[in-house]
């Protein structure tokens, strides 16, 4: 009788530690998909910002045939597109240089205003609309890097899995953010009456 209680304990003991390997496993593979996932955003998120990178010279070049004069705001185009370019650090850091780039991009588009010729030149208003959709899918997909961002960091902090976080040395992500409330806001852009967003 008393060995039988014995096997009862010990298929019970058994049984727990069991449980608590499965547990650990599912929460390392779930740690290790949610990574994967940052990852595989996080390039759909640069590829999107060069999309956008290549499409700046265009732009430049077609700014710089109706106001060559301006070279000051052309230059700082430029550089700031080179600085964003060159950025390899972690998102943070990116983010940092991608501020500055869409400031730069903001005084290209208030330049622009005082060019009526260049607002309605066919090849401005493609590039335009181009830079517009690309803004666009950059947000989308910042916003789908950031959810995995969280989803992971929750996992990384929450208890218990901050145990198989800490354990296996899951660090949290950084978000994708921009600092400056006023380069949230998309700059507009006045075409001759119509209101475009870029």
């Amino acid at each position: 009788m008393a060995q039988d209680g014995g096997m009862i304990g010990l298929w019970i003991i058994l049984g727990a530690v069991a449980f608590v390997l499965i547990w650990a496993a599912a929460t390392y593979n779930v740690l290790v998909r949610l990574k994967q996932h940052c990852r595989e955003s996080w390039s759909d998120v640069d590829a999107e910002l060069k999309r956008r990178y290549d499409l700046i010279p265009n732009l430049v070049e077609t700014v710089k045939g109706y106001a060559a004069h301006e070279k000051e705001v052309l230059q700082r185009v430029i550089e700031a597109r080179s600085r964003a370019v060159a950025s390899a650090g972690s998102p943070a850091s990116q983010a940092a240089d991608e501020n500055a780039f869409v400031q730069a991009l903001r005084g290209l588009f208030a330049l622009v205003e005082g060019y009526p010729d260049l607002k309605a030149s066919r090849n401005f208003l493609q590039l335009q609309s181009e830079l517009s959709n690309t803004e666009d899918r950059i947000q989308a997909a910042r916003r789908f890097y950031n959810a995995n961002v969280r989803d992971l960091n929750t996992r990384v902090q929450v208890f218990p899995s901050n145990l198989i976080a800490g354990m296996f040395k899951f660090a949290a992500e950084e978000f994708f953010e921009i600092e400056d409330a006023g380069v949230r806001a998309a700059p507009q852009v006045n075409l001759g009456g119509a209101t475009s967003t870029v």
